[in-house]
């Protein structure tokens, strides 16, 4: 449905029709963002995966491993749009988050085929991508010529909102974003304001409430079936009573969980 469709698209983890079900934003921005770019980048992708938005982005340093991993972090989704093969993870300091992606749920997603050499032109050509299978594109931070702004470009011949996040005025990092706005882009600077731009209302965003790993993910549904007591949940989690309290531990200062006193726990 896009104007320069890939011949074949190749892909790992979670099929792409369920993925695609679901609400999806793109995030791509600076490499080297400011403390600002990093902060804003990880507070939305965080509160919009929470909400049950699927994070599309490129693997790439800055901004975009930000989104992902804040997406991760969350218990969300993400979605990573390669600039070459599936077996050829770049950067290679971002294989590790790759992996990740994978075991949470999310998917990797690239148009060449195994062992294909990667050429600079392809960073560019996969913005495409991750415009087509986002329903809108964020921009929190980018300079003047930041190649992040071909996405928002794709974005635009296909149809698809560009939102940015109004950055420093005396920044050169941020220029690029507030000329995004100057020219029509929604401004954003709240994570209702992406929910209002993908069509959705506050309580139509389904809070998602996922683990990190598969023992956090068995006591968060064992709580979402009711269970509170502790005890109760140590024996039907049929984890050893030192796994369970660090499960019980990262959950809370992950702000999943809170006590309730009398070895009662909640989901927050």
């Amino acid at each position: 449905m896009i104007p320069d469709p890939p011949q074949e698209l190749y892909h790992l983890g979670a099929p792409l029709t369920e993925l695609l079900e679901k609400p999806r934003l793109a995030i791509v921005g600076s490499r080297s963002p400011t403390a600002y770019g990093r902060q804003i980048t990880t507070r939305l992708a965080g509160e919009l995966a929470e909400r049950g938005i699927v994070i599309v982005s490129g693997l790439a340093l800055g901004i975009d491993c930000l989104a992902h991993r804040a997406a991760l972090e969350a218990g969300g989704l993400a979605v990573a749009v390669l600039p070459g093969p599936l077996d050829k993870i770049v950067p290679v300091t971002n294989r590790r988050l790759a992996r990740q992606i994978l075991a949470q749920g999310g998917a990797l997603v690239s148009e060449y085929e195994s062992s294909t050499k990667i050429y600079k032109q392809n960073f560019i050509a996969r913005n495409r991508l991750m415009a087509g299978l986002a329903q809108a594109v964020l921009i929190p931070e980018a300079a003047e010529k930041s190649g992040s702004l071909h996405t928002a470009r794709f974005a635009l011949e296909q149809g698809k909102d560009v939102l940015a996040v109004p950055g420093n005025i005396m920044s050169s990092r941020s220029v690029g974003a507030n000329n995004l706005i100057k020219r029509g882009a929604a401004p954003v600077t709240s994570y209702r304001d992406v929910l209002q731009a993908l069509g959705l209302q506050e309580n139509q965003a389904v809070r998602q409430v996922r683990g990190r790993n598969i023992h956090e993910q068995t006591v968060l549904d064992l709580m979402l079936e009711g269970i509170s007591a502790g005890e109760q949940l140590l024996k039907d989690s049929r984890l050893a009573a030192s796994e369970f309290n660090q499960v019980l531990t990262m959950l809370e200062i992950g702000g999943k969980i809170r006590p309730l006193g009398a070895n009662q726990w909640a989901i927050m």
